[in-house]
């Protein structure tokens, strides 16, 4: 039996991935920095809750002691993520954002999920088939956004494409240090959840279609990259 942790996992994506693992045979816990929602969403789907806040190294570690405790991880998904829009439902421009601003997105979006990989490291290395499923954004990818007149290049926020282009860098830097571990960066896709204030056209079953693939990448399949249902995103 696959047992996954997903962050993040009460609603959206990561309540989407957790559905469709646990059809696919998984166990999942489901990581939420909400003790109720967690047990609640946990409950609905025949899953396991454990606290999580991935913004506090505390909460981490207690994460990692309850799951070690219950028999171990073989698949972490890294999905709890934030971008921070205003009541416009618009995200901050190179005029508007602020290290403030920068600091809180990428203590959740970057830090987080090296927080959160640093504590289940030992686990997963113990698992025979170990993956980490970072959750990333076109937004991240370089050549998507230098691309003109393309959907990512229009995007006018700093933040959060600069956060996810900082953890495509973790899961490269993580990937080569760790070749026992598939540890790969997806893109969802622009998917209607609360992230976005639901403006995605894209279904949460549809964008959770390529975290659920790469959780149940196997020993042989890719490591370090970077992929969307399509297929690799450039860097």
């Amino acid at each position: 039996m696959t047992t996954t942790l997903i962050t993040g996992a009460n609603k959206g994506l990561g309540f989407e991935t957790a559905r469709q693992l646990i059809a696919a045979g998984h166990t999942v816990y489901i990581g939420s920095r909400d003790a109720e929602r967690g047990r609640l969403a946990a409950a609905s789907l025949g899953a396991r809750a454990v606290l999580l806040d991935v913004t506090d190294n505390a909460s981490v570690a207690a994460a990692a002691k309850a799951v070690e405790a219950e028999g171990g991880l073989d698949v972490l998904v890294n999905n709890a993520g934030i971008e921070l829009r205003d009541e416009a439902n618009a995200a901050s421009g190179a005029a508007e954002v602020t290290g403030d601003e920068m600091r809180t997105v990428f203590d959740t979006n970057v830090f987080g999920a090296v927080r959160v990989t640093h504590a289940f490291l030992p686990l997963l290395r113990r698992s025979p088939a170990p993956v980490v499923v970072n959750v990333s954004s076109a937004l991240g990818s370089m050549a998507r956004v230098t691309a003109a007149g393309t959907p990512a290049y229009a995007y006018p926020g700093v933040s959060y494409p600069a956060s996810k282009a900082a953890l495509n860098m973790v899961t490269v830097q993580f990937a080569k240090a760790f070749p026992g571990i598939r540890i790969n960066a997806v893109e969802p896709g622009y998917t209607a959840t609360d992230l976005n204030g639901h403006t995605g056209p894209q279904s949460i079953e549809q964008g959770a279609g390529i975290i659920v693939r790469m959780a149940r990448t196997g020993p042989d399949g890719p490591t370090g990259g970077f992929f969307e249902a399509a297929g690799p995103v450039p860097w």
